[in-house]
């Protein structure tokens, strides 16, 4: 990936894409190498956040028991400088509003679309340069859904933060993207640009549903 470019990664149940999203994490041991700026990623979790990578993992991982606001600060955890932390808690409650009204409540009590915002917020607050973004569209209704991706598109205009999305709802995920992969078993089978997955028949008929 280049710096600020969004990459989708597209495939059936078990071609790989949360594996591949893990092991980038550092939440799963793995083979071969990782790099990021041409430097091997580190294989701890907390230490591939210090680098600069961040995930919003499938399912949402909010801290239900904590609130919101003790979740974005568990965001914040690698950071020394308070008075940014604080700065960017302003920040995305603004970009999120109802995490703003819901600051003192549980996690585990708000809807899922405010659960997935919580997470994307959360995993922000590193002030990632690679966001990877694990299925953000499950289980929500597709006004939420719709609104969520709007956010991305602006957080990578805006910040320049590059993102690896996996999604099913890959015809949406496109749009923000620049680079499309194709997974078949952990193996590259396709790659290119959304108007190279969009003029393939195959590959519309397979993930895009048309």
């Amino acid at each position: 990936m280049d710096p600020g470019e969004v990459v989708v990664m597209l495939g059936a149940n078990g071609a790989g894409k949360t594996t591949t999203m893990q092991a980038i994490a550092g939440l799963m041991s793995w083979r071969g190498s990782i790099e990021l700026d041409g430097r091997p990623l580190p294989r701890r979790p907390e230490q591939v956040v210090r680098s600069g990578v961040s995930l919003v993992p499938q399912g949402r991982g909010t801290l239900g028991a904590l609130t919101v606001l003790e979740n974005l600060r568990v965001g914040a955890a690698v950071r020394t400088d308070a008075a940014g932390v604080s700065a960017d808690i302003d920040r995305w409650c603004e970009v999120f509003p109802v995490l703003g009204r819901r600051s003192r409540q549980t996690a585990g009590t708000l809807s899922g679309g405010e659960q997935q915002m919580l997470a994307v917020a959360r995993a922000l607050m590193s002030r990632p340069r690679l966001l990877l973004c694990d299925e953000p569209s499950l289980g929500l209704a597709p006004i939420v859904v719709q609104e969520l991706f709007a956010t991305l598109a602006r957080i990578n205009e805006t910040d320049g933060t590059a993102m690896l999305i996996v999604e099913q709802n890959a015809e949406l995920a496109m749009d923000l993207a620049s680079t499309v992969y194709l997974l078949d078993v952990g193996t590259i089978a396709a790659s290119g640009t959304p108007a190279d997955f969009r003029a393939d028949d195959a590959v519309r008929t397979a993930y895009l549903g048309y």
